[in-house]
């Protein structure tokens, strides 16, 4: 394939080393080295300047001098969520407000927006830790980058843009929403690589086909999608009708926004942690112990370099686990996110997760990747209605089988019973950010 810059390349290709980052290039025991400098530096900053950490040091009867070793981290306490919103706006700030170059929040649709803060360092640090996942997924300079990510507050479009300029793209910045014209500006910009929510592009893939356009002869050869859990099954779906290698990209706001983990394109074998800034452990998540290696819990973030808003031990709720570093051998990968603490249904007794549901009406023939789901309360027992949209070519005497087909899967891998509602196509409201799957409208006692 040809990039911009003329240079021939195969995509799945191994980069040459010298285009790494330094620290791409170190071995585990120089990166241990630095993490354990940095995450001291980090502690001690967290304590002589946020309120919240004094208080929490001290009651856990730790002290930033007590961590000799990474291991030591683990006798600290963590950070939630609502420790941020207990201190909205800036009580989580280390550094004075006039140092602050930049704020981020979240929407706050369940309480408090969490807000974030970043020092002129820390966007710089933020736009090199982007640039290098844009690089590890394939992307190069002069590359054509089609952004779809939402600007304003929400992390993801300011921080594709800004690591995208630093990697020396040209940025489109289109933000979310106006789906016709995504496609047409891809027809007509010729972009390489996209950025954008996997819900979304599926919904631009179904703009090219309702324009009559062949969404496989389109210039896109990347998409790096994030923001929301997605499955191998969604992977192959969107390269098979785009033609694209499609990698995961990892951050959450709380910790840096994205850019805190990237999948490889030469490997697709989970996203490597850039662990030179953020220091991963996975803990269970119900009594906080630290996992081994291996084991899947909840995986917990700290800020090694950031400046205006150290984080320490921050309990992302993502499930996933920590495995040893493959295209980037110093650094260890974290298995794709496939579900969230919070995002998980006990439905009758069982743990079931959204993306479970996307597997097997994935796999179902006649069946589009669009689906919702709604719990409902029948009798006294919970009950979940699954809507899923029918592929346009899906004859109508399909559906019930379809329907019966996903039933049966969930049933068979997930072990508990749900109801399958095959929809026309192009009836269920489309995504143009983050994905909210399910609707809870259980009676409340």
């Amino acid at each position: 394939m040809t990039t911009a810059t003329g240079d021939l390349r195969r995509l799945g290709e191994a980069p040459d080393p010298a285009t790494l980052d330094p620290a791409e290039r170190m071995g585990v025991d120089e990166l241990r080295s630095v993490q354990l400098e940095r995450l001291r530096e980090s502690l001690r900053h967290a304590y002589a300047n946020v309120p919240h950490y004094r208080r929490a040091f001290d009651e856990a009867g730790v002290h930033p001098d007590d961590c000799r070793e990474l291991a030591d981290l683990a006798r600290f306490p963590t950070t939630s969520k609502a420790d941020l919103r207990e201190n909205y706006p800036f009580g989580m700030f280390a550094v004075p407000r006039e140092q602050v170059r930049r704020v981020h929040a979240s929407s706050g649709t369940t309480g408090r927006p969490t807000v974030v803060g970043y020092t002129g360092r820390d966007l710089e640090t933020w736009g090199a830790v982007m640039a290098r996942s844009i690089r590890a997924a394939g992307g190069r300079p002069g590359d054509v980058l089609h952004n779809a990510y939402g600007y304003g507050l929400f992390t993801g479009g300011l921080g594709a843009h800004y690591g995208a300029e630093a990697l020396g793209c040209t940025v489109v910045p289109v933000s979310g929403g106006m789906t016709p014209r995504q496609v047409q500006l891809i027809t007509d910009f010729a972009p390489r690589v996209i950025m954008v929510t996997p819900s979304y592009m599926l919904t631009v893939i179904d703009e090219f086909e309702k324009q009559g356009l062949d969404p496989r002869a389109s210039s896109l050869e990347i998409g790096i999608f994030g923001a929301e859990p997605w499955t191998e099954q969604m992977r192959r779906e969107m390269e098979e009708r785009l033609d694209i290698q499609a990698v995961d990209i990892y951050g959450l706001s709380e910790v840096m926004g994205p850019g805190v983990a990237q999948e490889c394109v030469e490997t697709k074998d989970g996203l490597h942690v850039w662990e030179d800034h953020f220091y991963p452990e996975v803990i269970d998540p119900i009594t906080g112990e630290v996992l081994p290696e291996g084991e899947v819990g909840e995986l917990v973030f700290t800020s090694l370099t950031k400046e205006a808003m150290p984080v320490v031990r921050y309990r992302t709720r993502d499930l996933t686990r920590l495995l040893p570093g493959t295209a980037r051998p110093g650094m260890r990968r974290m298995e794709k996110v496939t579900g969230r603490t919070d995002d998980m249904i006990i439905l009758r007794g069982v743990n079931l997760f959204p993306t479970q549901i996307e597997e097997v009406v994935l796999r179902t023939p006649g069946l589009a990747p669009h689906f919702a789901m709604e719990l409902t309360t029948r009798g006294r027992m919970d009950h979940l209605v699954v809507r899923v949209e029918a592929r346009p070519d899906c004859p109508p005497e399909r559906r019930e089988q379809a329907a019966a087909e996903v039933t049966t899967g969930v049933k068979d891998t997930v072990g508990t019973s749900i109801e399958v509602l095959v929809v026309d196509p192009e009836t269920l409201p489309r995504s143009m950010g983050k994905l909210q799957r399910m609707t809870d409208r259980r009676e409340r006692a």
